[in-house]
């Protein structure tokens, strides 16, 4: 038996044979092009496909972790439209007559460096969110789209030089018991996404962990950050024990989830859900939540191609508050900002879209947004305890 070790990403034991998740590496050529025009139209359509897939990954991740983990996702789509990044590809295209896919590898990985090279760990880590995007469109614009994980068939421990977020959304959960990767940090949205979904990690272990054959048995453990190799009977036993026992307290924290919260000093704690849809409300209510603290109605909004009429709105509503009955709903007005992209609303850009003023903006300048919304709520309000909050107010 051997002993890697390194950073505790996520909680939890997990056991399975060793699937090493290789990717491919990609040769890009520099070439001298004679129609510039045409590699930038081949640009923008690979941005466009790429929103496309993150679009799917992020509600996917959404449903699976929760909003809050895949809004890693709308900062992924963001940077597809980040102008500096877009106009160096476009001005290397163009000026130096090179093909897209070098023009592209070479601006991603200037802005990477860049972050890598900080002195502070978060931003750092950001490096790993851009090259997933660069990849994204890279992979795109070369046609080797094929996930690393395609031949994986058998519940296993997964092995990687380093996962993207992207990455670990997609990864089939049903066969994949936990990861270790030879670098990442806890900060990583990898690492924030396998806690969400509940998968043990240990990543920042070294190049060691890219040695181990296919099929080895491994053991590991996000609560001490090691990856047991090989490990003998004795050892294998304790960690089925541990499962087990990690299985009871699990169950019993379910049984006491509708339970008040009190503290050991006596104090009451209100326990609320942020929900972005129906399902999440149903989940919310199984885990003992006892109110929805924050309700998006940005679930309505996004993934279409128009807005959604009073009626939609409704029932959408009525579902929600029929789940929590007379429990408290916040319900949050639309709120669109600088993580939140509605095309067909057609928005003027904003210097600072985080900070909330164009939801204040658009309640002014567009009323017809937002008199059906309210309309919708104070219709689905009766026999609830529904209240509404409005974005920055």
């Amino acid at each position: 038996m051997r002993t890697l070790r390194g950073i505790a990403a996520s909680r939890g034991i997990a056991m399975g044979p060793a699937f090493q998740f290789r990717r491919t590496e990609h040769t890009v050529e520099r070439r001298t092009v004679d129609d510039p025009a045409t590699e930038w139209a081949r640009t923008e359509a690979a941005l466009e496909r790429a929103r496309r897939q993150l679009e799917e990954i992020q509600v996917k991740a959404a449903a699976e972790a929760g909003e809050d983990e895949a809004a890693v996702f709308e900062a992924h789509i963001l940077m597809l439209e980040d102008p500096d990044l877009l106009a160096t590809v476009r001005e290397e295209i163009e000026t130096h007559n090179v093909n897209a896919e070098s023009a592209l590898q070479d601006a991603v990985e200037s802005y990477a460096g860049a972050l890598a090279a900080l002195d502070d760990e978060y931003l750092s880590a950001r490096a790993a969110d851009v090259r997933d995007v660069g990849e994204r469109v890279l992979s795109i614009l070369l046609g080797t789209t094929q996930s690393p994980a395609a031949n994986l068939s058998q519940p296993s421990i997964i092995l990687a030089h380093d996962l993207t977020p992207s990455d670990t959304v997609l990864l089939d959960k049903a066969l994949v018991r936990g990861f270790c990767t030879a670098e990442g940090g806890a900060t990583s949205h990898t690492a924030i996404l396998a806690r969400a979904l509940g998968l043990p990690a240990v990543v920042g272990i070294g190049p060691a962990v890219l040695d181990v054959p296919d099929g080895t048995t491994l053991i590991v453990d996000g609560n001490a950050g090691t990856l047991l190799v090989d490990p003998d009977d004795p050892t294998i036993a304790a960690c089925e024990a541990e499962a087990v026992r990690n299985s009871a307290a699990l169950a019993g924290a379910r049984r006491h989830a509708h339970e008040p919260a009190i503290t050991q000093d006596g104090r009451r704690v209100e326990v609320a859900a942020n929900v972005g849809n129906v399902e999440l409300a149903h989940s919310a209510l199984e885990l003992g939540a006892e109110g929805i603290g924050l309700l998006r109605t940005e679930f309505l909004y996004l993934e279409r191609d128009h807005l959604p009429d009073e009626e939609e709105q409704v029932r959408a509503y009525n579902a929600i508050l029929d789940i929590f009955g007379e429990l408290p709903v916040i319900l949050r007005t639309l709120d669109i900002g600088g993580d939140k992209h509605l095309p067909y609303l057609q928005l003027e850009p904003e210097m600072n879209p985080f900070l909330g003023l164009r939801a204040i903006r658009l309640c002014l300048a567009r009323p017809e947004l937002f008199r059906p919304q309210l309309r919708a709520a104070l219709r689905a309000s009766p026999g609830h305890d529904l209240r509404i909050m409005f974005p920055m107010v």
